[in-house]
């Protein structure tokens, strides 16, 4: 008897305990490998900045950056039905608002994007960026980062702007870009 009720616990913390719903980091894992699909790792060092012309604020923003993973899929004539379900399956993901925090969306349809976030809002572990162009495909940007903040973000682009990019990591995406 002590067996059976031991086994009934497992089976019930085994099937309630999980999460069934999957992660945008998940997705990621799964879909690297799988033909159509194209990701691309970003190390902070790519932006080359130098960092004693940098503002108290930029520092601060650019600390908090660990890395960016993207993750793409190209449209083409011969993979329409899997890019539809691959497209849902991604906006599936994103309107998991228990764990994606919506920032904004522009556009509609299947052209448009959005920006959503993980964490509170001072405290952001990741920022996902999702873009979706009907006649050519799609991409969701992760930023990873340590208490990142919206405010951060926008700090970011200043440090973009002064940035001397290292091309070469980008090469893989530039087929997305046609």
């Amino acid at each position: 008897m002590k067996v059976f009720y031991f086994l009934a616990i497992a089976l019930s913390m085994l099937l309630f305990g999980c999460n069934s719903k999957p992660s945008m980091q998940e997705y990621f894992v799964d879909h690297q490998e799988k033909p159509g699909f194209m990701v691309v790792d970003i190390a902070p060092s790519i932006l080359n900045v130098n960092k004693a012309k940098l503002s108290a604020e930029q520092t601060k923003a650019l600390a908090s950056f660990t890395k960016m993973n993207i993750l793409a899929y190209k449209l083409n004539s011969k993979n329409k039905v899997e890019f539809d379900q691959e497209r849902k399956n991604v906006a599936e993901i994103l309107k998991d608002t228990t764990n994606y925090q919506p920032l904004m969306k522009f556009g509609s349809g299947k052209n448009g994007a959005s920006i959503s976030f993980i964490g509170d809002e001072n405290h952001i572990q990741e920022f996902l960026l999702y873009g979706c162009k009907g006649d050519n495909g799609f991409a969701v940007v992760r930023i990873l980062g340590k208490d990142m903040n919206p405010a951060d973000a926008m700090t970011m682009l200043s440090v973009l702007k002064n940035s001397n990019v290292d091309m070469k990591q980008l090469e893989a995406l530039k087929g997305l870009m046609k």
